[in-house]
Protein backbone atom coordinates (compact mmCIF):
# COMPACT_ATOMS: atom_id res chain seq x y z
CA UNK A 1 0.00 0.00 0.00
CA UNK A 2 1.26 3.17 -1.05
CA UNK A 3 0.54 5.27 1.96
CA UNK A 4 0.93 2.56 4.57
CA UNK A 5 3.57 4.50 6.45
CA UNK A 6 1.61 7.78 6.25
CA UNK A 7 -0.62 9.60 8.65
CA UNK A 8 -4.04 10.85 7.55
CA UNK A 9 -5.64 13.99 8.25
CA UNK A 10 -8.83 15.68 6.94
CA UNK A 11 -10.36 18.87 7.36
CA UNK A 12 -13.60 19.69 8.65
CA UNK A 13 -15.54 22.67 7.56
CA UNK A 14 -13.28 24.58 4.91
CA UNK A 15 -16.00 24.58 2.30
CA UNK A 16 -18.92 27.30 3.28
CA UNK A 17 -21.82 25.36 3.58
CA UNK A 18 -20.87 21.84 3.71
CA UNK A 19 -21.71 20.77 7.63
CA UNK A 20 -24.74 22.42 7.54
CA UNK A 21 -25.63 20.26 4.59
CA UNK A 22 -24.17 17.00 6.27
CA UNK A 23 -25.83 17.72 9.82
CA UNK A 24 -22.96 18.33 11.05
CA UNK A 25 -22.52 21.99 12.17
CA UNK A 26 -24.04 21.60 15.56
CA UNK A 27 -21.17 19.53 16.48
CA UNK A 28 -18.86 22.06 16.39
CA UNK A 29 -20.73 25.00 18.42
CA UNK A 30 -18.09 24.15 21.11
CA UNK A 31 -14.75 24.52 18.85
CA UNK A 32 -13.21 27.99 18.96
CA UNK A 33 -12.67 29.97 15.75
CA UNK A 34 -11.27 33.11 15.13
CA UNK A 35 -13.16 34.09 12.44
CA UNK A 36 -16.95 32.52 11.04
CA UNK A 37 -15.19 30.79 7.47
CA UNK A 38 -12.12 29.44 9.32
CA UNK A 39 -12.02 26.03 9.17
CA UNK A 40 -13.35 24.14 12.28
CA UNK A 41 -10.64 21.33 13.12
CA UNK A 42 -8.62 18.49 11.53
CA UNK A 43 -9.62 14.84 12.14
CA UNK A 44 -7.96 11.81 11.81
CA UNK A 45 -8.87 9.26 9.55
CA UNK A 46 -5.46 6.97 9.56
CA UNK A 47 -2.59 6.23 12.19
CA UNK A 48 0.25 4.02 11.28
CA UNK A 49 -0.16 2.93 14.85
CA UNK A 50 -1.43 -0.18 17.04
CA UNK A 51 -2.07 2.55 19.75
CA UNK A 52 -4.66 3.92 17.50
CA UNK A 53 -7.07 1.29 17.58
CA UNK A 54 -9.31 1.42 14.96
CA UNK A 55 -7.81 4.52 13.01
CA UNK A 56 -4.33 1.89 12.58
CA UNK A 57 -6.95 0.02 10.36
CA UNK A 58 -5.48 0.87 6.72
CA UNK A 59 -8.90 2.87 4.87
CA UNK A 60 -7.76 3.78 1.55
CA UNK A 61 -8.74 2.16 -1.92
CA UNK A 62 -8.75 3.66 -5.82
CA UNK A 63 -11.44 1.45 -6.96
CA UNK A 64 -13.60 -0.18 -4.05
CA UNK A 65 -15.85 1.51 -0.90
CA UNK A 66 -17.38 -1.11 1.71
CA UNK A 67 -20.38 0.04 3.35
CA UNK A 68 -20.53 -0.65 7.47
CA UNK A 69 -22.65 -3.00 8.29
CA UNK A 70 -25.53 -0.67 10.33
CA UNK A 71 -25.50 2.66 8.01
CA UNK A 72 -27.98 3.32 5.41
CA UNK A 73 -26.65 7.10 5.49
CA UNK A 74 -23.50 7.07 3.64
CA UNK A 75 -22.17 9.77 1.28
CA UNK A 76 -19.41 10.88 -0.95
CA UNK A 77 -17.10 13.62 0.30
CA UNK A 78 -15.67 15.03 -3.02
CA UNK A 79 -12.27 16.74 -1.98
CA UNK A 80 -8.82 17.41 -3.03
CA UNK A 81 -6.02 15.69 -0.99
CA UNK A 82 -2.37 16.82 -0.43
CA UNK A 83 0.41 14.33 0.04
CA UNK A 84 2.73 16.97 2.28
CA UNK A 85 6.15 16.46 3.89
CA UNK A 86 6.14 17.11 7.21
CA UNK A 87 9.17 19.26 8.92
CA UNK A 88 9.93 19.31 13.01
CA UNK A 89 11.96 20.95 15.21
CA UNK A 90 12.35 18.05 17.71
CA UNK A 91 8.54 17.12 18.23
CA UNK A 92 6.95 20.16 17.02
CA UNK A 93 5.49 20.79 13.19
CA UNK A 94 7.03 23.30 12.27
CA UNK A 95 6.49 22.91 8.46
CA UNK A 96 4.40 21.69 5.81
CA UNK A 97 5.26 20.74 1.78
CA UNK A 98 2.64 19.73 -0.68
CA UNK A 99 4.49 17.51 -2.89
CA UNK A 100 1.31 15.83 -4.70
CA UNK A 101 -2.04 15.68 -5.17
CA UNK A 102 -5.05 13.81 -6.23
CA UNK A 103 -8.87 13.63 -6.33
CA UNK A 104 -10.40 11.84 -2.85
CA UNK A 105 -13.49 10.96 -1.63
CA UNK A 106 -13.58 11.15 2.25
CA UNK A 107 -16.80 8.78 2.30
CA UNK A 108 -18.35 9.25 5.59
CA UNK A 109 -21.48 7.98 7.82
CA UNK A 110 -23.53 9.99 9.53
CA UNK A 111 -23.69 8.58 13.04
CA UNK A 112 -25.84 11.55 15.15
CA UNK A 113 -24.14 9.73 18.38
CA UNK A 114 -20.61 9.78 16.99
CA UNK A 115 -18.14 11.29 19.62
CA UNK A 116 -15.21 12.20 17.58
CA UNK A 117 -15.29 13.41 13.81
CA UNK A 118 -12.63 10.30 12.94
CA UNK A 119 -15.60 7.98 14.46
CA UNK A 120 -17.54 8.60 11.02
CA UNK A 121 -14.23 8.51 8.83
CA UNK A 122 -12.65 4.69 8.96
CA UNK A 123 -15.27 1.62 9.62
CA UNK A 124 -12.48 -0.69 8.01
CA UNK A 125 -10.74 -1.28 5.14
CA UNK A 126 -11.72 0.35 2.02
CA UNK A 127 -13.71 3.11 3.67
CA UNK A 128 -11.89 5.83 1.97
CA UNK A 129 -10.87 6.82 -1.39
CA UNK A 130 -8.06 8.24 -2.93
CA UNK A 131 -6.70 8.40 -7.22
CA UNK A 132 -4.82 5.48 -7.42
CA UNK A 133 -2.08 8.12 -9.22
CA UNK A 134 -1.22 11.23 -7.68
CA UNK A 135 0.10 14.42 -9.63
CA UNK A 136 3.41 16.43 -8.81
CA UNK A 137 2.31 19.46 -7.34
CA UNK A 138 4.05 22.68 -7.88
CA UNK A 139 3.20 24.07 -4.59
CA UNK A 140 0.62 25.90 -2.74
CA UNK A 141 1.37 29.30 -3.25
CA UNK A 142 -1.17 31.34 -4.55
CA UNK A 143 -0.57 31.48 -8.83
CA UNK A 144 0.60 27.62 -8.59
CA UNK A 145 -0.87 24.78 -10.89
CA UNK A 146 -4.03 24.19 -8.17
CA UNK A 147 -5.43 27.14 -8.53
CA UNK A 148 -6.57 26.42 -12.39
CA UNK A 149 -8.37 22.78 -10.90
CA UNK A 150 -11.99 22.29 -10.11
CA UNK A 151 -13.75 19.17 -7.77
CA UNK A 152 -16.55 17.53 -9.72
CA UNK A 153 -18.50 14.35 -8.29
CA UNK A 154 -21.04 11.93 -9.78
CA UNK A 155 -23.21 9.46 -8.57
CA UNK A 156 -23.97 6.79 -10.86
CA UNK A 157 -26.69 4.09 -10.14
CA UNK A 158 -27.51 1.48 -12.84
CA UNK A 159 -27.93 3.48 -15.96
CA UNK A 160 -28.02 6.75 -14.35
CA UNK A 161 -25.08 9.38 -13.76
CA UNK A 162 -26.25 12.22 -11.35
CA UNK A 163 -23.86 15.17 -10.32
CA UNK A 164 -23.72 14.47 -6.44
CA UNK A 165 -21.37 17.62 -5.43
CA UNK A 166 -21.64 21.02 -6.91
CA UNK A 167 -18.72 22.01 -9.53
CA UNK A 168 -16.41 24.15 -7.64
CA UNK A 169 -13.21 25.60 -8.11
CA UNK A 170 -10.36 24.29 -6.09
CA UNK A 171 -9.33 27.90 -5.03
CA UNK A 172 -13.03 28.43 -3.89
CA UNK A 173 -12.18 26.40 -0.01
CA UNK A 174 -12.07 28.85 2.60
CA UNK A 175 -8.77 28.47 3.72
CA UNK A 176 -6.21 27.38 1.09
CA UNK A 177 -2.69 28.35 -0.23
CA UNK A 178 -0.15 29.41 2.59
CA UNK A 179 -3.06 30.25 5.27
CA UNK A 180 -4.06 26.50 5.08
CA UNK A 181 -1.32 24.83 5.56
CA UNK A 182 -0.10 27.48 8.38
CA UNK A 183 -3.37 26.84 10.00
CA UNK A 184 -3.12 23.16 10.00
CA UNK A 185 0.35 23.37 11.38
CA UNK A 186 -1.08 25.15 14.20
CA UNK A 187 -3.92 22.37 14.74
CA UNK A 188 -1.35 19.46 14.75
CA UNK A 189 0.57 20.93 17.52
CA UNK A 190 -2.22 22.74 19.53
CA UNK A 191 -5.52 21.03 18.49
CA UNK A 192 -7.08 19.35 21.82
CA UNK A 193 -8.84 16.37 22.88
CA UNK A 194 -12.33 18.48 23.36
CA UNK A 195 -15.88 17.44 21.47
CA UNK A 196 -15.50 16.08 18.75
CA UNK A 197 -11.68 17.54 18.15
CA UNK A 198 -8.40 15.10 18.80
CA UNK A 199 -5.32 15.40 19.89
CA UNK A 200 -2.78 15.68 17.12
CA UNK A 201 -0.12 16.07 18.83
CA UNK A 202 -0.51 12.86 20.48
CA UNK A 203 -1.18 11.16 17.47
CA UNK A 204 1.61 11.96 16.18
CA UNK A 205 4.07 10.91 19.12
CA UNK A 206 1.66 7.25 18.51
CA UNK A 207 2.63 7.56 15.21
CA UNK A 208 6.62 7.90 15.74
CA UNK A 209 6.67 11.26 13.78
CA UNK A 210 5.42 10.38 10.43
CA UNK A 211 7.43 11.64 7.53
CA UNK A 212 4.58 12.33 5.67
CA UNK A 213 0.90 13.02 5.93
CA UNK A 214 -2.35 13.04 3.57
CA UNK A 215 -4.32 16.11 4.24
CA UNK A 216 -7.89 15.92 2.62
CA UNK A 217 -8.65 19.87 2.44
CA UNK A 218 -12.64 19.90 2.86
CA UNK A 219 -15.42 18.53 0.54
CA UNK A 220 -17.73 20.47 -1.26
CA UNK A 221 -21.30 21.75 -1.09
CA UNK A 222 -23.95 18.81 -2.31
CA UNK A 223 -26.24 19.30 -5.19
CA UNK A 224 -29.85 18.76 -4.30
CA UNK A 225 -29.62 15.14 -5.16
CA UNK A 226 -26.29 14.66 -3.87
CA UNK A 227 -27.81 15.95 -0.51
CA UNK A 228 -30.71 13.34 -0.55
CA UNK A 229 -29.38 10.23 -2.07
CA UNK A 230 -27.07 7.67 -0.51
CA UNK A 231 -24.65 5.06 -1.49
CA UNK A 232 -26.09 1.73 -1.62
CA UNK A 233 -24.35 -1.74 -3.05
CA UNK A 234 -24.09 -1.55 -6.55
CA UNK A 235 -23.56 2.09 -6.77
CA UNK A 236 -20.47 3.90 -8.41
CA UNK A 237 -19.02 6.87 -7.05
CA UNK A 238 -16.96 9.15 -9.05
CA UNK A 239 -14.87 12.21 -7.51
CA UNK A 240 -13.04 14.14 -10.94
CA UNK A 241 -10.67 16.69 -9.80
CA UNK A 242 -9.45 18.75 -13.31
CA UNK A 243 -8.22 21.84 -14.49
CA UNK A 244 -11.20 24.04 -15.57
CA UNK A 245 -8.67 25.40 -18.21
CA UNK A 246 -8.38 22.28 -20.25
CA UNK A 247 -11.73 20.79 -19.52
CA UNK A 248 -15.57 22.36 -19.63
CA UNK A 249 -17.94 21.17 -16.71
CA UNK A 250 -20.28 19.20 -19.56
CA UNK A 251 -17.22 17.50 -21.53
CA UNK A 252 -16.28 16.11 -17.16
CA UNK A 253 -19.95 14.92 -16.94
CA UNK A 254 -19.68 12.85 -20.40
CA UNK A 255 -16.21 11.62 -19.08
CA UNK A 256 -18.19 10.13 -15.85
CA UNK A 257 -21.20 9.16 -17.93
CA UNK A 258 -18.92 6.83 -20.01
CA UNK A 259 -16.02 6.12 -17.87
CA UNK A 260 -13.98 7.03 -19.84
CA UNK A 261 -11.40 9.45 -18.23
CA UNK A 262 -8.82 11.50 -20.85
CA UNK A 263 -5.13 10.63 -19.64
CA UNK A 264 -3.99 14.66 -18.90
CA UNK A 265 -5.17 17.25 -16.56
CA UNK A 266 -7.31 15.63 -14.19
CA UNK A 267 -7.52 12.95 -11.30
CA UNK A 268 -10.47 10.54 -11.32
CA UNK A 269 -11.40 8.68 -8.88
CA UNK A 270 -13.88 5.59 -9.55
CA UNK A 271 -15.26 3.26 -6.77
CA UNK A 272 -17.38 0.51 -7.15
CA UNK A 273 -19.81 0.18 -3.54
CA UNK A 274 -19.51 -3.09 -2.34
Amino acid sequence: MAFKDVIGFGVAGNFAGHLEQAGEAKDFLAVEVKEAIQPKAIFPFYVPAKEAGFLSTYPLSSDTIVPPNDADNLQIEPEVALLCDIEYQGTQVVGLKPVKFAAYNDCSIRKPNAKKISEKKNWGADTKGIAAELFDLDHLAEGGMLDDYRIASFHKRGDTTERYGEDSPVIGYSYFHQQLLDWIVDRMNNQQDVGPTENIAELLSHADYPSQALISIGATRYTEYGETHFLQSGDTSIVVVYNGKQYQEDEIATMAKENNFAESGLSALVQHVA
